[in-house]
């Protein structure tokens, strides 16, 4: 543990106009405030935000977070207060204490409890001050380091698996690469104990076996730049015992089959030094194909840059080099606390942009579940490059969709995308992006966000912006059908119901607002006699009283209302527009609508009954048919024609049977109606390429 001298005079070494007084007190604080307290491992507990300020120091960072550090932990685990904080130690230092100690308040909380408002503040706070994510991945690495004293195993297992998903990823996100590697290999230790033995094991006894190989090729290295006139430095390292067992389950291979378990880093003098360094290493020794990567010119979303590229050793080994600068390198190892100059004032750029957007994935998450899920898309790093018609550059990862594409450059432009253009040619919004892709997004204000977005797009913010109108669009709908169904419950009450009713209905039942009272009618989530109780009390028991139980004899009508939303057709029975259909209702879910002669609707009883009708204008819906065709040339060909000449469009076609000389297919049809239906059939049947066409 860090001495009270030790500390301050590793603080004055980088910043001689440091407040020594000001260190002296906060360390005397978190020392009195913490007191007996002690750790697992048995020390005292004020170890802890000592060494984290320790930490704090190796990165030079300024006074202020070296104190949050020493203090990071008094609001959370003593009787110290903000108040008392920011009365000891200024607003500023109260502010960063404050968001440290709500991501501890969130960490404490079991996974579904992660609450989303309690993210956004946290997400706020270091969108406006990333001094707080630093302290607090400082705080997570110094845990990690001691967490093999914790004595409870599902307890070390929660914090690693926790220190993977999110601590880890964000350290990368933010460049520290050095904090990321030593978490994930701590985390790796005690959620694969197995592996992880058998993997260092195996990289020890390659030491053993191969003596002092990685300084021969580091010297070779070495030499051929010398020999070039490049002043360089070379280190080499085995792979890092968590990337090697990661690689070996994404391709399915046996450490045996790693061939490129030796990495070498070289730093040179400047950019153009690393380019030439490059050119020799590849004139030198062969290149693998597919394997460079150029981070100097287009460098990564956290600021990492250097050029990546993977050689033939001697023919047989395999080996990956990262070429640099020296301040590259530095950058590269702690990232944003690497620059982050707080007496200038200055930020680095883009550094904060990533924050804001998961601000707005907060903001769009419904709970917790989704918004971890949001969240860990956001934070992960395997990355692809676009551009915008204009050359502006958007960094995606790998996967990424024209409509994730649409989301990185604005949400607004993401909900009205309708087509997409890649490198000039036209593509469905699921084409996948590949580096270097120029990406035109086709917008128009008449379209909204589809559910069947989500089958395809990679990224947190899409999915969160996309869910979110989903599920303002379907709300809108259901309390549409709320409104009519409220209607008619109305109508049966002896008198009649205004305004100042509904308003003291809404009161009565504990809603927001007259909205809330016809979404909650149309989800089932009040049943017809606690709403008639609420508009007129004592209304249902009078009316069963006198043996009156009105029923409303009004079809509800679901014209204009976009099926996957309030409602959804069947899947049994198919229903189009013409049918006579019922709806069935659960509380919560969507209404099921079917046709008034399925077989399905037995399976119904416990449910609540709807009476349905299409409404004057026909609403858009999929007809299926079973058709039997002759095996033979040009049978499709005819037949799609057949759908095209009566404008419908094939949604499916799936071949059932085969029974020579016949086939058996079913076709899904987008239709108006069941006239509409009604009349493919019958030119289906006139046609003689077809045995049989009837509607299932």
């Amino acid at each position: 543990m860090l001495r009270q001298y030790e500390l301050i005079e590793r603080v004055t070494a980088y910043d001689p106009d440091a407040d020594e007084a000001t260190l002296n007190r906060a360390y005397v604080y978190t020392v009195q405030k913490h007191g007996l307290q002690k750790r697992a491992s048995g020390d005292p507990y004020f170890s802890h935000p000592i060494e984290v300020a320790g930490l704090m120091t190796e990165l030079k960072l300024d006074q202020e977070t070296i104190v949050t550090a020493l203090l990071h932990d008094t609001v959370e685990d003593t009787l110290a207060t903000i108040d008392e904080v920011e009365e000891h130690f200024g607003p500023n230092i109260a502010r960063l204490v404050d968001g440290v100690t709500k991501l501890s308040k969130i960490e404490a909380m079991t996974e579904n409890e992660r609450a989303a408002e309690n993210l956004r503040k946290l997400f706020l706070a270091m969108s406006e001050d990333i001094r707080v994510l630093l302290v607090k991945l400082a705080d997570r690495l110094h845990n990690m380091r001691t967490l093999h004293f914790v004595r409870s195993e599902e307890k070390r297992q929660r914090i690693s698996r926790e220190t993977m998903d999110i601590y880890a990823p964000l350290a990368e996100r933010v460049g520290m690469y050095e904090y990321m590697r030593e978490m994930q290999l701590l985390a790796f230790e005690q959620l694969e104990p197995e592996a992880y033995a058998t993997i260092t094991g195996r990289l020890a006894q390659i030491r053993t076996q191969e003596g002092g190989q990685v300084d021969d090729i580091a010297l070779a290295i070495k030499q051929a730049l010398a020999e070039a006139g490049i002043k360089v430095e070379v280190a080499g390292r085995e792979k890092h015992p968590f990337s090697i067992w990661r690689k070996m389950a994404e391709r399915h291979v046996s450490f045996e089959q790693i061939t490129d378990i030796m990495a070498f880093r070289v730093l040179t003098e400047n950019a153009i030094d690393s380019y030439r360094a490059l050119g020799v290493l590849h004139q030198t020794w062969q290149m693998i194909p597919g394997r460079f990567k150029d981070y100097i010119s287009t460098p990564k979303a956290n600021g990492y840059r250097s050029l990546h590229t993977a050689l033939i050793y001697e023919n047989t080994m395999r080996m990956e080099v990262q070429i640099r600068t020296q301040e590259m390198h530095h950058t590269n190892e702690f990232g944003l606390a690497a620059h982050w100059a707080y007496k200038q004032g200055d930020r680095p750029d883009g550094q904060v942009g990533w924050l804001r957007d998961l601000i707005e994935i907060v903001d769009a998450s419904h709970d917790a579940d989704e918004l971890l899920e949001h969240t860990r898309l956001a934070i992960y790093q395997d990355r692809i490059f676009a551009f915008t018609p204009k050359g502006a550059l958007y960094q995606l990862p790998k996967g990424a969709t024209a409509v994730d594409f649409a989301y990185a450059v604005h949400t607004d432009l993401g909900n009205t995308a309708v087509g997409a253009k890649i490198n000039g040619r036209h593509m469905p919004l699921r084409a996948q992006l590949g580096n270097g892709d120029v990406v035109e997004v086709i917008k128009s204000r008449k379209t909204e966000p589809q559910l069947s977005w989500l089958s395809f797009v990679v990224t947190g913010k899409a999915r969160a912006a996309i869910r979110r109108s989903v599920r303002a669009k379907e709300r809108q709908e259901v309390a549409e059908i709320g409104g009519k169904l409220f209607e008619e419950i109305a109508a049966r009450l002896p008198v009649k119901i205004g305004k100042k009713a509904i308003k003291a209905a809404v009161k009565r039942l504990d809603l927001k607002d007259e909205e809330d009272l016809m979404f909650s009618v149309g989800a089932g989530k009040l049943d017809d006699a606690e709403v008639m109780d609420a508009l007129v009390p004592g209304s249902s028991a009078t009316l069963a009283e006198q043996g009156e139980w009105p029923t409303g004899d009004l079809a509800i009508s679901i014209r204009g209302l976009t099926p996957g939303m309030a409602f959804h057709l069947a899947d049994c029975c198919h229903p189009v527009p013409g049918d006579r259909i019922v709806g069935l209702r659960e509380p919560g879910k969507k209404v099921e609508v079917h046709t008034i002669d399925c077989l399905s609707l037995a399976n119904g009883v416990d449910s609540d009954w709807l009476d349905l009708s299409w409404g004057e204008r026909s609403t858009g819906a999929i007809g299926r048919l079973r058709l039997v065709l002759f095996d033979r040339p040009g049978t499709l060909a005819e037949v799609t024609g057949i759908f095209a000449r009566n404008l419908a469009n094939v949604v499916n076609l799936q071949l059932v049977q085969r029974d020579e000389p016949f086939g058996t297919f079913e076709v899904d049809l987008e239709v108006s109606d069941v006239a509409h239906l009604t009349r493919i059939a019958g030119s289906l049947r006139s046609s003689e390429a077809v045995a049989e066409a009837v509607r299932i």
